[in-house]
This record gives structure tokens, C-alpha cells and sequence, in this order.
């Protein structure tokens, strides 16, 4: 062989060897790509970042989403939605959390200690926490307690017992969002008769001191209430689903939702979709998981949910609050809401309530 050969070939068989390795890492991120590709399509959804299966249009942060279509409203529809929105109008009772609390027996005020009957035994959840995975009884967090025989002027519906103490609580290490039967337990609602002497409760021994929540003054008034976009399609005949007649009917009556609201009775303020369904899907022993994941949940239950949904309404809201250095959020600036069925609010039996936990 030639010299020129000779070195023609050790070329030759270099750029094999080089361009061998290139080959592999090449086809190697085009594998990996493809799996990541299929991985992504077949995990499981997050729940938390799905609208309510229930909704017609979701919308998030109280606005439509962007494939919400735009289109020229309707004037004779706009006029319809504003008469049904007047139709469905409720009372509520807003909540203004600040100031210097009252420390009397049974006063209306957010945190501090609660005023319990003798023989009270202090509410506790199973569950593991957000900063600890061990699965143990934990003890609820107190979050308000409302003297009713002066809640019970701004309370016009005479929905609310009219004497007593309404008291609530949740466990705020794990903040669950009541979407599994699971979760039943951990938040709990108490009244208390204005028979039986009230004095305030210690603190257990193993709830943190960050659950401890500061006593703070509460100011409440009555307000009128609308329902969300979600909640008037629900259940509702005779109108097009469109979120610009809507809107130009809420802007005609002067509906406007302040930013942070917490309040008794009255329509939830939606963030992630109508809540009512969930309640109800979860009373019949279903989870939202099931509904969002199987593809194939029947129809004709779907439509029984929907329809017993309008025995839910809205008992307490609870926004984030804020005071003097103090802050408790739930989730990503969301909102917790205790609900319970129409009936057992007339029954007075506060010990069904269901808590929905929804951010942005």
C-alpha cells in the first residue's frame, strides 16, 4: 500500500470513529425525547389545576380563559340574565377581619381562643402535613367564632340560628382541598346554645404555635350577593352559555367583586369552578379525581350531581388575612369554603358541613 493510501485511510477511519459517537448521542436525546413526549401525555392530571368538570366555560381569577370567544352581546339575552341574576339575588354577611378584638365570652372575633362549654373536646384529623409525611392525628386549627344574636340582624333570610355561638375550625398543616372523601374531618363546625356557659379553651398541647391564630376584630354587614358565571349556567335553561352577556348583564346591574371577601351565606366567590357539584359528587361517594380521570364517568349520574347540587349553599367563605405582620393564606391567594346542604342548615346540623379549598 501507498503512502498516500496508507494515510488516506487512517482518515478515513478516524472520521468513523468520530462521527460514530455524535451518531449515538444523537439518536440517545432523540429517545429520550420521545419518552418524555409519551410520559407527559399518559401522567395523571393535576386536580388542582382543573376547573370543575361541571362548568360549562371555566374561568380562572374571576375572568374568562383565553378561548373564551369574544362575540357582540346579545341585548335581549344581556336583559334576561340581568332579571334572573335580580331573581337570585341572596343576603350575605361581609367580614371585615381587623382591629383590636373583643375578648368577651361568645363575642364575634377571628382567632384567639374559642369559647367552649364545659366537656368540649377539641377537634383532630388524621393526616399527614405539607412539611411532615408522618400520618397522625393533628389537631384542628380555631379560625372564627361568630356571636349570632348580633350576626342575626344583617342575617335577613333568617337562615342562621338567631342566639348561640357559631365556631369554626381546620387543619391548616395539611390545608385540604375537599376533594376526596378522605377528607372529611378536617374542618368542623360547632354551635354552641346560649344556654350553656362558654369560657375560653386551652390550646392543645400539640397544635404549633403558627396555628395559634392571633385574636382579631371582625365587622360585619349586610351585602347582596350574586352568583358567579358558574354557578347561575348551572342548572339553568333557557340561556346560551355566553360569558359576554354575562358580564354586560353584571356590569348593568353594578356587580362588582372586591378582591378579598370573606362573609356568611349569600354565592361562594368562584375561583376553580362550581363547588356545589363537588360537594354533592363527593356526598355520593365519589372524588373529583374520578370524575376528571376515568373518561368514561356515566352520564346520567353526572346530570343527578348536577341537579342535587342546588341543595348546597355557601355557610362561610374565608379569604386571606392580614394584620399587623400576620398573614394566613390558603394555597396560592385562594379561598376556603364551608358548605352544607340546604336541609341541614334549616336542621341546624352544623356537624355536616364540607370544606372546598380552591386558589389561584
Amino acid at each position: 500500500m501507498s503512502e498516500s493510501s496508507f494515510g488516506a485511510s487512517m482518515f478515513g477511519l478516524g472520521f468513523v470513529f468520530l462521527i460514530i459517537p455524535i451518531i449515538i448521542f444523537i439518536v440517545g436525546i432523540v429517545i429520550a425525547a420521545v419518552f418524555l413526549m409519551r410520559f407527559s401525555s399518559h401522567k395523571e392530571e393535576n386536580p388542582f389545576n382543573k376547573k370543575s368538570t361541571f362548568q360549562s366555560q371555566p374561568y380562572a381569577d374571576g375572568k374568562p380563559c383565553a378561548n373564551s370567544q369574544k362575540t357582540a352581546v346579545n341585548s335581549e339575552q344581556v336583559a334576561k340574565i340581568e332579571q334572573e341574576l335580580k331573581n337570585l339575588c341572596l343576603n350575605s354577611v361581609t367580614l371585615e377581619i381587623s382591629g383590636e378584638a373583643r375578648h368577651s365570652v361568645g363575642a364575634t372575633r377571628f382567632g384567639g381562643k374559642p369559647d367552649v362549654p364545659a366537656g368540649f373536646e377539641w377537634p383532630y384529623f388524621e393526616t399527614d402535613t405539607i412539611d411532615d409525611k408522618k400520618v397522625k392525628s393533628r389537631p384542628l386549627a380555631f379560625l372564627a367564632q361568630f356571636n349570632l344574636s348580633e350576626i342575626s340582624q344583617y342575617d335577613t333570610e333568617n337562615l342562621l340560628p338567631r342566639s348561640g355561638t357559631l365556631a369554626f375550625f381546620y387543619e391548616l398543616g395539611s390545608q385540604r382541598w375537599g376533594l376526596d372523601i378522605k377528607d372529611k374531618g378536617c374542618a368542623k363546625v360547632f354551635w354552641f346554645h346560649e344556654w350553656e356557659d362558654l369560657s375560653p379553651a386551652e390550646f392543645p398541647e400539640d397544635l404549633p404555635q403558627d396555628f395559634r391564630l392571633p385574636a382579631i376584630n371582625i365587622t360585619a354587614k349586610p351585602e347582596k350577593s350574586y352568583p358567579r358565571y358558574e354557578d347561575f349556567y348551572l342548572n339553568r335553561t333557557g340561556y346560551s352559555d355566553m360569558i359576554d352577556d354575562f358580564e354586560a348583564a353584571e356590569k348593568n346591574l353594578g356587580i362588582v367583586y372586591p378582591e378579598n371577601c370573606s362573609k356568611l351565606l349569600g354565592w361562594a366567590d368562584v375561583i376553580q369552578g362550581d363547588m356545589t357539584s363537588e360537594c354533592e359528587l363527593i356526598a355520593r361517594g365519589y372524588t373529583s379525581y374520578e370524575v376528571w380521570n376515568s373518561g368514561n364517568f356515566p352520564k346520567e349520574e353526572l346530570e343527578k350531581i348536577e341537579t342535587a347540587a342546588d341543595k348546597w349553599t355557601l355557610l362561610f367563605q374565608l379569604d386571606t388575612v392580614k394584620h399587623e405582620g400576620f398573614s394566613l393564606m390558603f394555597g396560592d391567594g385562594g379561598r376556603i369554603y364551608f358548605y352544607i346542604r340546604k336541609e341541614d342548615l334549616r336542621a341546624k346540623r352544623f356537624d355536616r358541613i364540607w370544606l372546598v379549598l380552591q386558589c389561584y
